[in-house]
């Protein structure tokens, strides 16, 4: 699995502002903008070129674009459990957060579309995080703003899908239908089975799913010795035999 924080598609025009002043230089928020559509497009994820746009935001607050904000949050949350989302939402303003602790911000969370949006999103990441599979589902399919904010990310539930599946595969030799058929959402047996068979390479056996051994999975006994010599013990002996004042 690649790391979170590496992108082999990145572009040279990117990558050469990344690595020089313009990174600072507000005009290049266009760049960025269009760079984040791209990765909706095509399905990659650059995590410091993202953070580098919301950095210009961060700056330079009257340039801001809610719709690029949460594209690239919902972005990150294909990418979990990696601190992506985390590091994203780091450099939001304070009222956006999905517990403001000002008076102020706690007002200006009530006012603000693009606040609910950054806390629904956050919402959703949680549930991730805490491998809520289930009710991340539930919760995603429960309202159609959610619907509107994955709209522009290309593949999101795939993506997702596969996330979920990694992290199965790094805990289990061998699971149920029933469960997977819930933390997937793929209530269709067929379409659960191709995604097994076809895009995670495991294998279904009636009403379990086996998962291949892995460095994660693998059952490893750990034998610990301990070497403790008496001369370790000494000063412990030594003053069983003094005599007290």
């Amino acid at each position: 699995m690649v790391a979170f924080d590496k992108c082999e598609t990145r572009p040279a025009n990117i990558d050469a502002i990344l690595n020089g002043l313009d990174r600072y230089n507000p005009e290049t928020t266009t760049v960025f903008q269009d760079y984040v559509v791209q990765q909706c497009e095509d399905r990659t994820f650059d995590c410091y070129a993202n953070l580098a746009l919301l950095k210009l935001y961060q700056f330079n607050p009257h340039l801001t674009q809610p719709d690029t904000v949460t594209n690239v949050l919902v972005k990150a949350l294909t990418v979990f459990p990696s601190p992506a989302f985390s590091l994203c939402l780091s450099l939001l303003p304070a009222h956006t957060q999905p517990f403001p602790t000002t008076q102020e911000a706690q007002a200006a969370s009530q006012t603000s579309d693009f606040v609910e949006s950054v806390q629904k999103l956050s919402r959703l990441s949680t549930l991730l995080e805490s491998a809520q599979y289930t009710q991340f589902w539930s919760t995603l399919n429960s309202d159609d703003l959610y619907a509107d904010l994955t709209a522009d990310v290309a593949g999101f539930e795939e993506l997702v899908r596969i996330r979920i599946a990694v992290e199965v595969g790094k805990a289990f030799r061998s699971i149920t239908t029933e469960s997977l058929e819930q933390w997937l959402d793929l209530r269709n047996r067929e379409a659960l089975e191709k995604f097994v068979t076809d895009v995670c390479g495991w294998k279904v056996d009636g009403t379990a799913v086996s998962v291949p051994t892995n460095k994660e999975n693998e059952a490893r006994s750990e034998v610990k010795s301990e070497r403790v010599g008496v001369d370790m013990f000494g000063r412990v002996i030594r003053r069983g035999f003094e005599q007290t004042a």
